[in-house]
């Protein structure tokens, strides 16, 4: 590997693929993931990613997406990520990227939240065929270098200026590698839960490395829990049953096979119905049901749910499958304005590991994709609106700088000796900063009902 490169990024999800396909080819970018290209969450999104079907839909689109977020979203960055849907569409159709059509017309479906179907999908594996299509292109371009099992362990910083990272190679030596510009698309935290839809891996490396050094964090409690993952007592990572599934016809029942819940409400409220019929059941799961879809849609519209749950055991076409809330998605992140920047200066932050305030306290569903794509597009735009000259000058900071901090201390290797003590470290930095921000934001509220 170069030690060297004109824009790093971290993470292969749909934001880290689509942030380094934007970059002319005289603009070497270098991408590290600590596991192999496809372990990321965006491979995994079944239900599909949004788009503004006409300027009759702006009000309503937008509308949904408050709702579901409580009104605590940025509107500022909700418009820019609805204005931006169809154009973000058409970029993902150049690539190549085969959205499911109907007599030749983009075919769209309806998710919980939304007043009407403006859900582009490809079968029940959307995330996949985005994400695969990105990564395709990625391997094609002759500026861009992707790494995998290699990790970001901290970043190297002076001045409250990035510089690059401290990494870890897949031979487990820690060296440096060094950029005008970082980009921090590295994904959530779901690694941190018992139950999570999440890879394992991903346990917000970057919020960890935002509290070592300081940069500006944003809504780290909002913590989302989807309402339906396949309940198992297996051990790993939990199936999900798409919000499409429900969006299609899919109803829950309770131990009585009694219908408890609208299920296309928002997901925080069918998630907290769900908590409390299993109470109420003295169950850990409750029954969704697809009788409601024909069995040619189940097998067309969401194959890989019907084969997975066949794998555990049961038939969707012809029975009820358990179901359970888990975590999902991470709402919070470092804080970063419309164009992806950070509080600190060349480090941008894009994707789920990032927070523009466009999602509120609660994502609607199929907004993640179009989001990581959007403001990861605007970030590889502002570092490429910088002047040549700045541009060249930065190269030389980086060069001749030296004596950087990581982990708020002077860089050093033996600092990362003991990489296991150092991994739980940040673990544990990123679960107390949550449940920290947790009771800030109940007492808040405590406070404001009480004084009316």
């Amino acid at each position: 590997m170069e030690r060297e490169t004109d824009v790093i990024i971290v993470g292969t999800g749909a934001a880290g693929l689509f942030c380094a396909l934007q970059f002319p080819e005289e603009t070497k970018v270098t991408i590290i993931t600590k596991e192999d290209a496809e372990s990321s969450d965006s491979f995994l999104a079944q239900g599909g990613m949004c788009m503004l079907r006409s300027e009759e839909d702006f009000d309503g689109y937008f509308e949904d997406t408050m709702k579901a977020g409580h009104y605590k979203n940025n509107k500022a960055s909700v418009e820019v990520m609805i204005r931006s849907s169809q154009h973000i569409a058409q970029k993902l159709i150049d690539y190549g990227v085969e959205f499911e059509r109907r007599n030749g017309e983009l075919a769209f479906t309806r998710e919980g939240g939304h007043s009407r179907p403006r859900i582009l999908f490809h079968e029940d594996i959307t995330g996949k065929e985005i994400t695969g299509t990105l990564l395709e292109q990625v391997k094609k371009r002759k500026n861009i270098k992707l790494y995998e099992y290699t990790t970001m362990l901290d970043i190297l910083c002076k001045d409250n200026v990035c510089y690059g990272l401290v990494i870890q190679m897949p031979d487990g030596k820690v060296d440096i590698l060094t950029a005008p510009d970082t980009v921090l698309a590295c994904g959530g935290i779901g690694g941190l839960y018992r139950h999570s839809t999440n890879f394992p891996h991903i346990t917000g490396d970057a919020i960890a490395i935002a509290l070592r050094h300081k940069i500006s964090l944003q809504d780290v409690n909002y913590v989302q829990i989807h309402p339906t993952t396949l309940y198992t007592e297996k051990q790993g990572r939990s199936f999900l049953i798409s919000e499409s599934v429900r969006g299609e016809g899919a109803v829950l029942y309770n131990a009585k096979m009694e219908r408890f819940v609208d299920e296309l409400q928002p997901r925080d409220i069918v998630t907290a119905a769900i908590h409390k019929q299993m109470e109420e059941d003295g169950k850990p799961y409750v029954w969704l049901s697809m009788e409601h879809i024909a069995k040619e849609d189940i097998l067309s519209h969401f194959p890989n749910i019907y084969k997975r749950c066949l794998e555990e055991g049961y038939d969707v076409t012809k029975e009820c499958i358990p179901v359970v809330p888990g975590q999902h998605y991470f709402m919070g992140g470092i804080q970063s304005d419309l164009e992806g920047r950070t509080s600190m200066k060349h480090l941008y932050a894009v994707g789920e590991t990032s927070c523009n305030g466009v999602h509120g306290a609660n994502r609607l569903a199929s907004n993640s994709l179009l989001e990581s794509l959007v403001f990861a597009e605007r970030a590889a735009e502002d570092v490429l609106k910088q002047k040549k000259q700045t541009q060249e000058l930065r190269a030389s900071e980086v060069n001749m700088s030296g004596n950087y901090k990581a982990a708020g201390e002077l860089f050093t290797p033996e600092k990362y000796v003991d990489l296991e003590e150092f991994n739980q470290e940040n673990k544990q930095m990123v679960r107390q900063e949550i449940e920290r921000m947790k009771k800030e934001y109940e007492q808040q509220h405590n406070h404001d009902i009480k004084c009316g």
